[in-house]
């Protein structure tokens, strides 16, 4: 199971996660989440950092912007979290991997959701239904849900994901299961991470998956 911290707006934390073999991390690209990580951490940083894939999260944003972010961050993938059309990822993904991201509620149908996606996008990522917002709940959706996710297609797990799930987490049985995206539950303040808590959480994945 892979790895995405999101929300990293400081150079130090980036670097703590190059240190603690964290695979993903997480930029936010859109202006309303205290997350914003456009005027808190600069293009170069993000650029020139190695040993992590660098992920810019947009939310229905032009695709100009998303063009110019991808290459003044020199970003490896986009995670697209707003109302995007399969049109939209189908662009975006001539240029670099394409996350979407659906947020599921109490019930869910996977077809009606999904299948216009599955062509253009590279992986799913599902979070929890937030109303009119965009994620960042911190707090999980019923995971039995995805016991009937009817693809092979690959997917990231969000959403009020902390230290406290973990033994939950490694215990599901779902090969397309891709990784797992943590944020708010890891925090000290948002944007500003808890390093420790993320080591730790890192410590107990790698423990099982990389044995």
């Amino acid at each position: 199971m892979k790895i995405k911290v999101c929300g990293i707006t400081r150079r130090e934390d980036l670097q703590q996660l190059v240190n603690y073999q964290v695979n993903y991390a997480g930029f936010i690209f859109y202006e309303k989440s205290p997350r914003f990580a456009g005027q808190k951490i600069d293009a170069r940083t993000v650029r020139e950092m190695e040993g992590i894939k660098k992920v810019g999260v947009f939310v229905n944003a032009p695709l100009e912007q998303v063009q110019r972010v991808i290459t003044d961050y020199g970003l490896d993938m986009v995670q697209l979290h707003g109302d995007e059309t399969p049109e939209y990822c189908a662009v975006i993904q001539q240029r670099v991997p394409v996350i979407k991201a659906f947020r599921v509620g109490d019930n869910v149908d996977w077809s009606a959701l999904l299948s216009a996606y599955l062509p253009v996008t590279d992986y799913f990522l599902f979070d929890t239904e937030a109303g009119k917002a965009y994620g960042g709940t911190g707090k999980r959706f019923n995971w039995e849900l995805l016991k009937t996710y009817p693809y092979t297609h690959p997917f990231y797990l969000s959403g009020g994901i902390g230290l406290e799930e973990t033994p939950e987490l490694l215990q599901l049985q779902m090969p397309a299961l891709f990784a797992v995206d943590v944020n708010s539950r890891f925090e000290l303040q948002p944007g500003i991470k808890d390093m420790e808590k993320v080591r730790l959480f890192t410590d107990q994945i790698h423990s099982t998956y990389l044995k």
